[in-house]
């Protein structure tokens, strides 16, 4: 797998007749096994994009929050209501309060407003806005554009970055230096820099366990 693409239409807000009706074991047996599928978002070692055309709501923006890159169509909008029906969006919060600016995360929260799709690429939450009718396409360009690097180097670069985002600047600086040492030491980054200095394109191994000597 080089590549997850999530597709992300008009979204509900947790299901909330069922989750009233649960039991508070459920409940958080439940709440654990969705805040594991958003964390593990990060974790894998390829990237996920969202692709959003709709109303993405509560843990639909959550989702939205949690990928790598997300593209979204102009006619898409974002919110998190649920402090209107009296069940405040904390879980969702995480991602939105991470991906967003404080204040207007805030806002989202307090007021469960949606914003448009020129707003959250604005404050951070979209890497893209396009029409409708172009949304695939864009996505598959920035998809394709990836797969065209080492899967290895991807893969180190992306954890590095999550890795060095929860440092303080120093110790960012530190990690991320022994990243690139360490990314040195992989055969394609070997082949990548050999390729460039003998002008052809590189042919990747995408092995992460492959050092070259």
């Amino acid at each position: 797998i080089k590549i997850i693409i999530v597709s992300v239409t008009t979204s509900s807000s947790h299901g909330l007749w069922n989750m009233l009706h649960l039991h508070i074991r459920d409940l958080l047996t439940t709440s654990f096994l969705h805040i594991q599928v958003m964390t593990l978002l990060q974790k894998l070692p390829v990237p996920v994009i969202a692709q959003v055309n709709g109303l993405a709501t509560a843990a639909g923006c959550q989702l939205v929050a949690s990928c790598d890159i997300a593209v979204a169509s102009e006619k898409s909008q974002f919110a998190t209501p649920g402090v209107n029906v009296g069940l405040f969006c904390s879980t969702p919060a995480v991602a939105v309060g991470r991906a967003l600016s404080r204040k207007v995360a805030l806002e989202m929260l307090f007021t469960g407003e949606p914003i448009s799709a020129h707003t959250a690429l604005l404050h951070g939450l979209l890497s893209r806005v396009v029409p409708e009718d172009k949304l695939e396409e864009e996505t598959m360009k920035i998809a394709r554009k990836i797969c065209e690097a080492s899967r290895s180097v991807v893969a180190l670069g992306k954890a590095a970055f999550y890795r060095q985002m929860a440092l303080d600047l120093d110790a960012a600086y530190r990690m991320t230096s022994q990243v690139m040492v360490d990314n040195l030491t992989l055969k394609d980054g070997h082949e990548g820099i050999e390729a460039f200095f003998q002008k052809r394109k590189p042919t990747w191994s995408h092995d992460v366990n492959t050092a070259c000597k």
